[in-house]
């Protein structure tokens, strides 16, 4: 059993939670898709508002997320008044950082995703055979969600304190998945909480960095089997950094599900496009988490199956010079070498010495028999 300091998670030798600590979380399904330890990576392409106001830049978008192997496209459910008010005060514009400058509502006006959109984006998910959720931003956006047969939910970082948009999400029955940026492992427990208070029972926790680009440095990976130990829920990543890196080590962590912004090109602009991933990026990322995922494997002390074949290029014991029956081992007549058939090279010393009990041939593999009195190997 691992026991708790301060928040910190710690094994029976004191040290920090480790992929093992996320391998015991629980597994659930999003559209018939199980996510969880033993499954590959869910993987998803979250289009913000990298539609620039097109709706076929929309369809195009979900066809190339498809195309690169992600299982779901991610939307936003907000219009600019629902999230914000049109004001001008100085608390209303956005202060450093990628949108330094902008005022709220004008930003969500033009990144929001049009609801009259919205029912032809998850026919259209369907259609070719992905699957398409979003993020509610008020409860309006639940109620139009669930009229679409939304699949699961995700709860946005700044919305993870929210409790009471957390309730209505979790009493819809279905998946919610929930980022963690900028929030204090209290908040976490207070919005984990409230979700299975309401009837949650398939929750998943994305830790969460909320920088826009975030930089490395401040991924801090090593939270996500906190997460998992502590909350006892499906842990992944929503990752603002740059490229593919981070989440392929999210994976190797223990992530289960992985968020990425996702454009068809970032030359094209968008709001969200500077820090997301063009189609062959995500391909490469799909891919890269697969691999991570499955390298983790098990831990293990005897040759793999492929390194069975190898086994024979260890060094071992062999007849470098011809040996008279009852003539003594010598380091002129037997040395460790290539190939693996003889006696380990740790029985070099005792074999020193000894005498042989028949003739011994130049190359010959030495073994035990060979040996007066014998050796237990």
């Amino acid at each position: 059993m691992s026991q708790r300091y301060g928040g910190i998670v710690k094994g029976k030798n004191g040290t920090r939670g480790t992929v093992a600590d996320s391998a015991r979380q629980p597994t659930l399904s999003i559209a018939g898709r199980r996510i969880g330890p033993t499954e590959p990576p869910y993987i998803v392409a979250e289009m913000s508002g990298n539609h620039n106001g097109d709706i076929n830049r929309t369809f195009r978008i979900i066809e190339a997320a498809k195309m690169a192997g992600a299982d779901a496209v991610k939307l936003q459910t907000y219009r600019a008044d629902t999230i914000t008010i049109d004001h001008t005060g100085p608390e209303f514009l956005v202060r450093g950082g990628l949108w330094d400058g902008r005022r709220l509502y004008e930003l969500y006006e033009e990144a929001h995703t049009p609801w009259e959109w919205h029912e032809a984006i998850f026919e259209h998910g369907r259609k070719i055979g992905i699957t398409v959720f979003s993020s509610p931003f008020d409860e309006s956006a639940v109620d139009f969600l669930e009229s679409l047969g939304a699949p699961a939910y995700k709860i946005a970082s700044p919305e993870l304190i929210d409790l009471p948009l957390i309730r209505k999400v979790a009493r819809t029955g279905k998946p919610i998945v929930m980022s963690t940026g900028m929030a204090t492992l209290e908040e976490i427990a207070e919005a984990v909480e409230a979700a299975r208070g309401a009837g949650a029972t398939d929750i998943v926790v994305l830790h969460c960095t909320a920088a826009y680009p975030a930089p490395p440095e401040e991924a801090n990976l090593a939270t996500i089997a906190q997460i998992a130990e502590r909350f006892d829920v499906v842990v992944g990543l929503s990752d603002h950094t740059l490229g593919t890196v981070v989440s392929a080590i999210a994976v190797g962590v223990g992530a289960c599900f992985i968020e990425k912004h996702f454009t068809l090109s970032r030359a094209e602009g968008g709001v969200d496009s500077a820090f997301s991933l063009e189609p062959a990026e995500l391909a490469t990322l799909v891919t890269t988490a697969r691999i991570a995922h499955v390298a983790i494997g098990a831990p293990a002390f005897e040759p793999t199956r492929s390194e069975e074949i190898v086994l024979k290029n260890r060094r071992s014991l062999y007849v470098v010079a011809p040996v008279a029956k009852g003539e003594a081992f010598t380091k002129m007549n037997v040395r460790s070498i290539r190939p693996g058939n003889g006696l380990k090279p740790k029985f070099l010393d005792v074999v020193l010495g000894r005498r042989a009990v028949r003739d011994l041939a130049f190359g010959e593999p030495l073994e035990a028999s060979m040996v007066e009195g014998g050796i237990d190997p």
